[in-house]
């Protein structure tokens, strides 16, 4: 796609409904698809291999008609037509930036929606993705943190958002077909909606699935999960998943990041950063990401930088730290740091000996940048001015 497109927005009018009483196999870890393969009638003893061909039908050729899957016998296909679903979620609008980066509002069950993001970048291609519908942090610099928490997303709601955006980049390949390596979509940032670590179990089963190599067989290093800080929860990560971390951490001092990232007064700073230092040796992963977004005049002195700086040396944690210019949405309570200023700061980091890229916003034309996302209807259903009501209460 070319990276100059026009921004384009397609909605489909007709939503595919669960047809009642079948069950959807999307999302089912391969122990929980064996399980009710039997009950619903499979053969125990064919049960694992029955397993493995429509496990590999759902996720590596991205087949939702078990007519289509040939390997298995008509009367057997037909047997699980009558009983089961392969249903992902419902695609609202899609919506094209200038830079490429591409927008989906999804529906998922109750009627609920969620944003997805996919950023094309020459040498690969990452798709943000959501784990709640709305978000209970209130992250006072974020525009889905106005949003209210609705639920948690289901793991096939999770892994769906991956199936959907693979069908919209046309990326399912042919049975037979040799094999291609080259990724349109080859990262998963669960940065989307929601705080990932509050709906671990879900989260844990999803990536599971994009991670089977017999399936959509991303590597653990091309998975990322953002958390502000959900102490009890990392050590798990690492063990049950083991994909990289990214930290939402935007503030040096446990008074600035009370109010930044609210999550801090239950885990502070200190509790975090020790968390932190044993997350690489658990999961044997690669630099923890602190994600720093730039807030002028709140965060962004020499002296942020410096203590920033101390509390990873001090902790000895494997670390680089992506700067984030603050995407501004109406009413937001805060401005974006000066390009001079976020330059200093990076500086500061770098002679430290550390990475400090600066993140290129993308898709901002369409509210698809970081802290950016909210689902359209809640957008649509507020006016301006109680947007700005909301922004005002948090600051």
């Amino acid at each position: 796609m070319s990276p100059k497109a026009p921004i384009t927005q397609d909605v489909m009018t007709i939503p595919r409904k669960l047809p009642e009483g079948k069950i959807n196999l999307v999302g089912l870890t391969r122990d929980q698809l064996r399980e009710v393969l039997i009950e619903y009638g499979t053969p125990e003893k064919q049960a694992k291999m029955r397993t493995g061909q429509i496990w590999q039908w759902i996720y590596q050729w991205g087949v939702r008609d078990f007519a289509e899957m040939t390997n298995l016998a008509k009367a057997y296909r037909a047997q699980l037509d009558e009983n089961f679903v392969i249903e992902i979620p419902e695609v609202v609008t899609r919506q094209v930036s200038e830079d490429g980066t591409r927008k989906y509002l999804c529906r998922i069950a109750g009627g609920h929606e969620v944003e997805v993001v996919y950023i094309p970048e020459e040498d690969r291609g990452t798709l943000c993705i959501s784990s709640q519908v709305g978000c209970t942090l209130t992250c006072s610099f974020c525009h889905t943190g106005t949003q209210k928490l609705v639920r948690n997303l289901t793991a096939a709601e999770i892994v769906g958002q991956v199936m959907m955006a693979r069908d919209d980049l046309e990326e399912w390949p042919v049975p037979g077909a040799p094999k291609d390596e080259t990724r349109l979509l080859s990262n998963i940032v669960l940065m989307g909606m929601g705080e990932p670590l509050y709906n671990f179990e879900n989260v844990r089963d999803a990536m599971k699935i994009a991670m089977d190599p017999e399936g959509i067989s991303l590597s653990r290093r091309r998975i990322t999960l953002s958390t502000s800080g959900v102490v009890p929860e990392i050590a798990r990560t690492a063990e049950e998943i083991g994909c990289l971390l990214a930290i939402s951490f935007h503030a040096t001092t446990d008074e600035t990041r009370d109010v930044l990232v609210p999550i801090n007064k239950r885990w502070n700073i200190e509790e975090l950063l020790q968390a932190l230092a044993s997350y690489p040796k658990a999961s044997n992963s690669e630099r923890i990401t602190f994600e720093y977004v730039m807030l002028d005049g709140v965060n962004d002195s020499d002296e942020d930088a410096h203590r920033l700086i101390d509390h990873i040396k001090r902790h000895n944690i494997p670390a680089k730290i992506n700067l984030i210019p603050f995407n501004e949405w109406p009413g937001a309570p805060y401005k974006r740091s000066s390009n001079n200023r976020i330059r200093a700061f990076a500086n500061i980091i770098y002679q430290a000996g550390y990475a400090s890229p600066i993140r290129k916003t993308r898709g901002e034309d369409i509210m698809a940048a970081c802290g950016q996302l909210k689902s359209a209807t809640e957008r649509a259903r507020k006016s301006r001015k109680q947007i700005e009501a909301e922004a005002g209460l948090q600051r």
